[in-house]
C-alpha cells in the first residue's frame, strides 16, 4: 500500500512541472512572435525558467526515493 502512496504522489508531483514547462513554452513562443528581435532574451529566460520549473520534479524524485527507501 505504502507503494501505491508513493508512486500516486510522486506522479501527481511530476504532473504540475510537466505543465508549468508547457506553458512557459507557449508564453515564450507568443512572446517571441509578437516580438521576433527579442529572441534571444526571451530565450534565455525561458531556459532558466524551464529550469527552475525541473527542479520540483528533481525534488519530487528524491522525495519519493527516500520515502520508498525508508518507509
Amino acid at each position: 500500500m505504502t507503494e501505491i502512496a508513493i508512486a500516486l504522489a510522486f506522479g501527481l508531483w511530476a504532473f504540475s512541472p510537466a505543465i508549468a514547462i508547457g506553458l512557459i513554452g507557449y508564453a515564450a513562443l507568443t512572446a517571441i512572435g509578437r516580438n521576433p528581435s527579442a529572441s534571444g532574451e526571451i530565450k534565455s529566460t525561458m531556459i532558466l525558467a524551464i529550469a527552475f520549473a525541473e527542479a520540483l520534479w528533481i525534488f519530487a524524485f528524491v522525495i519519493a526515493m527516500i520515502l520508498k527507501f525508508i518507509a
